[in-house]
């Protein structure tokens, strides 16, 4: 979609989604590659399966590779952002410019998880999810290496201003 496509990447409660609809808001090209690419797969052969339940759905937590790929080849757009996370984004994030992951401090993310509704993954109520989360953020295993990485504790507009910059997009217009 983009003629430079960005990764926006990071745990659980850093803020991706609220990032990707401030981006969407200002008129970038967003992809919520939670909601529009994610499926429930073998981490393994990429195959989908069904009935995966409990902290199981993490582990198979994967974007569609296919159609990431298309979204990239499409150059319609100056830049394409795609949010979200993923189990198997070592496949695909040799495909963009950029690679951005958030992060918060231990505090914040707390306090975020804490405003989740209990539906919501690691929402009110749902410890053990809470706990894989923290541990998952303690231990940085969740997230890809070498990304540049941007402290998301800022207001999201303050978070998207930085990450405009530092792709070298702010001075592109938007839609």
């Amino acid at each position: 979609m983009g003629r430079r496509n960005v990764l926006i990447e990071g745990g659980s409660g850093t803020g991706k989604t609220a990032v990707c609809e401030e981006l969407a808001r200002r008129g970038y090209q967003a992809i919520h590659g939670d909601r529009e690419l994610a499926y429930r797969g073998d981490p393994k052969t990429g195959e989908p399966v069904g009935n995966v339940t409990g902290l199981a759905v993490h582990d198979h937590h994967l974007w569609r590779v296919d159609k990431v790929r298309a979204l990239v080849a499409d150059h319609s757009e100056p830049v394409t952002f795609f949010c979200g996370g993923s189990r198997n984004v070592l496949q695909f994030i040799h495909l963009f410019d950029a690679v951005f992951v958030l992060d918060v401090d231990t505090a914040t993310l707390i306090r975020r998880l804490d405003s989740r509704p209990e539906e919501e993954w690691g929402g009110r109520g749902r410890d053990a999810e809470r706990d894989l989360i923290l541990h998952l953020h303690r231990t940085r295993a969740d997230v890809p290496a070498g990304g540049i990485a941007i402290d998301s504790t800022a207001s999201v507009a303050y978070v998207v201003d930085e990450i405009l910059a530092l792709s070298d997009t702010a001075g592109n217009s938007a839609r």
